[in-house]
This record gives structure tokens, C-alpha cells and sequence, in this order.
């Protein structure tokens, strides 16, 4: 199975390099697609998947990843899934059967950085001179709930361990903490989904 990947940014491309081949196993191919921002790729989608569904062979699938950043994750999920059925491709969502199935749409809630906050070991792993009880302070115990933007707290708490004084670089965060990563461990629900969502896509 081969699956497209569209992302909003850089720093998802680079976390996902390394976590597809975990999730699905690396008999899978896949390309992912980057853009320049959510309105981008939100703009760019119809069009997208219009070209999709003139060719897209038998063994593809396609997977559309935003972040939620602080709308309402139900709007955002439908006017993905609209869009998809105005190109005329099943989604997840909406098709009979698995088989039927052609396009996963996910959300990350309320944005990658909280994936990355799913998996403190890995963090750790990255950034050695984080605190060891991270993973366990109440506010960061979900993920996806974390008040006052993720990105933000993943930086504030890098500057105070003595990383980035001058902000934090998204894409090479993504990157270091990404290669650490173990799917199976992950503490984000809109992360377990994700991965759940993308191997019942390739089964």
C-alpha cells in the first residue's frame, strides 16, 4: 500500500518520516506533501482531491493531517470530510467497508506538539535536560487538553531546562523528538487515533 500524506507544515513532515514506517511497517511506501500552513492546505484540498480521484490507483490511499489549533475539532473534521465527498472519495468515516475506504482525515488536537508531549520518554530522550517528572505533572498528563497552546508549553518548558533562549525551532524539535518516538506508548488520544486510523487504512 502506498499513502499520500498531506500536512500543513514542515514539522509535521519530519515526525511523520519517522512515525509511518513504525506505525504501518515498512513494506508501506508513502510521500508526504507539505504546505504552507492550514489555510494552505485547506484552500489547495478540493482541488487536491478532485486530482486524486481521476487517478489515484487500486493500492494508494490518502491521508489529510491538520491541527486543530483552537477551533472546534468537529468543524474542522467535516469540512474535511465535505470535501472528500465533493471529489467523490470514501472516507474512513463514510465508507460500507474498509475496502471501501480511500482517504483518512485526522485532526490533531490541539496541535503536533502535543504528540510530542504524548510520549515523555521521548522527550527526555531528545532533551536530556528536561525535568524527569514532565510526564507526570498534572498539566501535561493529557496532552490534548494542555491550556494555553501546546507549542507555547513545549517551548516554555525547553528555555527553562537551557534549550532554544532565542525560540524554539519547530521542525528540528519535531525532528529530535520524532526519531525517539514509540507509537504504541503515546498518551495523546488524537494521536492513538491517528495511528489506529492509518493501520486499519492500510489493512
Amino acid at each position: 500500500m502506498h499513502l499520500e500524506v498531506l500536512v500543513e507544515e514542515p514539522s509535521a513532515e519530519v515526525a511523520l518520516t519517522d512515525l509511518l514506517p513504525r506505525i504501518v511497517g515498512k513494506a508501506h511506501t508513502f510521500h508526504i506533501h507539505v504546505h504552507q500552513g492550514k489555510l494552505d492546505l485547506l484552500a489547495k484540498l478540493p482541488g487536491r482531491l478532485r486530482g486524486y480521484q481521476a487517478w489515484l490507483p487500486e493500492d494508494y490511499r490518502i491521508v489529510v493531517l491538520v491541527d486543530n489549533d483552537t477551533g472546534d475539532c468537529r468543524v474542522l473534521k467535516e469540512s474535511l470530510e465535505h470535501a472528500a465527498r465533493e471529489a467523490g472519495l470514501a472516507t474512513k468515516s463514510a465508507a460500507q467497508s474498509a475496502g471501501d475506504c480511500c482517504i483518512l482525515n485526522r485532526v490533531a488536537v490541539e496541535e503536533l506538539e502535543a504528540w510530542l508531549f504524548g510520549d515523555p520518554a521521548a522527550l527526555l530522550a531528545a532533551y536530556p535536560k528536561l525535568p524527569a517528572s514532565l510526564g507526570t505533572r498534572p498539566k501535561y498528563r493529557d496532552p490534548d487538553a494542555i491550556s494555553g497552546g501546546t507549542w507555547e508549553a513545549l517551548e516554555r518548558e525547553l528555555r527553562r531546562a537551557g534549550y532554544y533562549p532565542t525560540g524554539m525551532p519547530k521542525v528540528e524539535t519535531a525532528r529530535n523528538v520524532s526519531r525517539h518516538m514509540d507509537p504504541e506508548r503515546n498518551r495523546s488520544k488524537s494521536f492513538q487515533v491517528f495511528r489506529d486510523g492509518i493501520r486499519e487504512l492500510v489493512r
